[in-house]
C-alpha cells in the first residue's frame, strides 16, 4: 500500500518562504510522475508543478520563476521551494503520484499553506 504525506506548510508573510516535502511510505516506487496540487478557498484544486522521472518539469504559468520543484535522492520524494510568496499562493497543497502515464494516481492528505502579514 502506497502512501504519500505532505509536511512543510504553515503560515508565512508575503514575500517569504516555505518548503513543502512528500515523502511515499510502503513499498519504495520510482515514480514516473510526481506533482504538487493547490486548491485555494472556494476554487479547485489547480496543477502547481510537475517533476518527471526523466528530469523534466513544469510549472504552472502562476508560479514559474518563483516555486521550484525537485526529487529527493529517493525518487519516492519530491520537495516543493516556495519563494516569493503572494496572498493567492493561499491553498491546500497536494502531492500526486503516478507510477506510469495514465496509471492510478495517488495523493496525499494536504498541507495547508496560509500567506498573510
Amino acid at each position: 500500500q502506497v502512501q504519500l504525506v505532505e509536511s512543510g506548510g504553515g503560515l508565512v508573510q508575503p514575500g517569504g518562504s516555505l518548503r513543502l516535502s512528500c515523502a511515499a511510505s510502503g513499498t519504495i516506487f520510482n515514480f514516473y510522475v510526481l506533482r504538487w496540487y493547490r486548491q485555494p478557498p472556494g476554487k479547485q484544486r489547480e496543477l502547481v508543478a510537475g517533476s518527471f522521472d526523466t528530469g523534466t518539469t513544469n510549472y504552472s504559468d502562476s508560479v514559474k520563476g518563483r516555486f521550484t520543484i525537485s526529487r529527493g535522492n529517493a525518487k519516492n520524494t519530491v520537495y516543493l521551494q516556495m519563494n516569493n510568496l503572494k496572498s493567492e499562493d493561499t491553498a491546500v497543497y497536494y502531492c500526486m503520484g503516478q507510477l506510469g502515464a495514465d496509471s492510478y494516481e495517488y495523493w496525499g492528505q494536504g498541507t495547508q499553506v496560509t500567506v498573510s502579514s
